[in-house]
C-alpha cells in the first residue's frame, strides 16, 4: 500500500472525495488515467486550487489537494485562511517538499514557517508524519476527519515500526526521565538514531513522535515531559511558531518548567545540498544531535556541582 492506492481507494469507494494538484504529479502519476474527471490539474495556480476546492467542498466533496508547501502555504494562504478556515470546510491539503526535504531548493523554495502558518489558522489543523509508513498509517483517519487538514507529505523510508494512529496522540518511544526528545516529519529518523547513541552512554532517554502538532493531546505531552532533566525539540522549520513554540506554550499553561534546548532554523534558511550535506551543515545528523544534548547535560551538571 502506498500514497497514491489509497487516495485511490478512497475516491473509488467514496463518491464525495476528489483529488487536485497544482502541477504537482509526483505522487499521483497513475491517477489521472484511472479518475478521469476526479482528478483535476489547475496548474501552477494555487490559488485558483484553493478556490475551487472550497467550491467543491461546499457542494458536499471532500477535495485532496496537492502542491509545493512552500506555495501551497504562503502563496494561498489567504484564499486557506478565508476561504477553507473561516468556512471549516473538509479540504485536505498536501504540502510537498516540506522543511529539509527541499533539500537542494533555495529559500524561495523552503517552507520551513508553514507549521507556524497553518496551525495559527481557526479550525486548520496539521499532520508532520515522520515518514511513508507514519503517514500512511494516519492519512485514512485524516481523509475522513470532517475539518480541514493540512499534511506535510513525507516519502522518506521508515527506520522503525510505528504504532496504531489516533488523532491527536503522540507516539511514545521509550521512557527515560534524562532527556525527552520531541520531534516531529523528516527529521525523526535522526532523532530516533539521536536516541540510541544517547542511551549507549548511559543517558535515559524518551522520544515522542508528535504526528498531529493540531489537534494534539495536551496531557500526553505533559505527562511525558513531567520530572525531565532537559526537553529537547528537533524541527526543520523556524523556532518561531513551530514545536518549540507549542511547547513553550504547554508549559506555560500548565505551569511547568524545565531546561529546553532547540533545533530548529533561527532567522535564516537552511543551506541548499543533497539532504545528507544540509543535515551536515545544519548541525542535525544523529551524532550532532547527541553530541551537543549531552554537552548540555555535562555542562549542566559542572553548573549545579561547582
Amino acid at each position: 500500500m502506498n500514497y497514491e492506492r489509497i487516495l485511490l481507494e478512497q475516491v473509488l469507494e467514496d463518491e464525495r472525495f476528489i483529488i487536485l494538484t497544482a502541477e504537482n504529479r509526483a505522487a499521483l502519476r497513475n491517477l489521472p488515467e484511472i479518475l478521469k474527471n476526479k482528478f483535476i490539474d489547475t496548474g501552477i495556480t494555487e490559488q485558483t486550487m484553493i478556490g475551487i476546492s472550497a467550491g467543491l467542498a461546499l457542494r458536499g466533496r471532500i477535495p485532496v489537494v496537492h502542491a509545493l508547501a512552500a506555495f501551497l502555504t504562503m502563496r494561498a494562504f489567504e484564499f486557506i485562511r478565508t476561504d477553507i478556515g473561516i468556512s471549516n470546510l473538509p479540504v485536505k491539503l498536501v504540502g510537498s517538499f516540506a522543511g529539509l526535504l527541499s533539500e537542494a531548493n533555495g529559500p524561495t523554495h523552503q517552507a520551513i514557517e508553514d507549521v507556524a502558518l497553518m496551525r495559527g489558522i481557526p479550525n486548520i489543523n496539521v499532520f508532520c508524519p515522520a515518514d511513508e509508513n507514519d503517514m500512511l498509517l494516519g492519512l485514512p483517519k485524516i481523509l475522513e476527519y470532517n475539518k480541514p487538514f493540512y499534511i506535510r507529505y513525507n516519502n522518506m523510508k521508515p527506520d522503525v515500526e510505528h504504532t496504531e494512529f489516533a488523532m491527536g496522540q503522540p507516539e511514545i518511544f521509550g521512557d527515560g526521565r534524562e532527556v525527552a526528545i520531541l520531534v516531529y516529519g523528516a527529521l525523526f529518523g535522526q532523532a530516533y538514531s539521536a536516541k540510541q547513541i544517547l542511551e549507549s552512554r548511559g543517558i535515559e532517554v524518551k522520544l515522542i513522535n508528535m504526528r498531529t502538532l493540531k489537534p494534539l493531546n495536551e496531557e500526553t505531552v505533559v505527562e511525558s515531559i513531567k520530572n525531565t532533566t532537559l526537553i529537547a525539540t528537533i524541527e526543520d522549520h523556524f523556532i518561531n511558531g513551530g514545536l518549540f513554540t507549542i511547547l513553550s506554550e504547554i508549559m506555560a499553561k500548565n505551569k511547568l518548567s524545565a531546561d529546553i534546548l532547540p533545533f530548529a532554523f533561527k532567522n535564516k534558511w537552511f543551506k541548499p545540498a543533497l539532504l545528507n550535506d544540509v543535515l551536515t551543515f545544519e548541525g542535525l545528523t544523529d551524532v550532532q544531535l547527541a553530541d551537543k544534548i549531552e554537552f548540555y547535560l555535562i555542562t549542566k551538571r559542572v553548573k549545579a556541582n561547582a
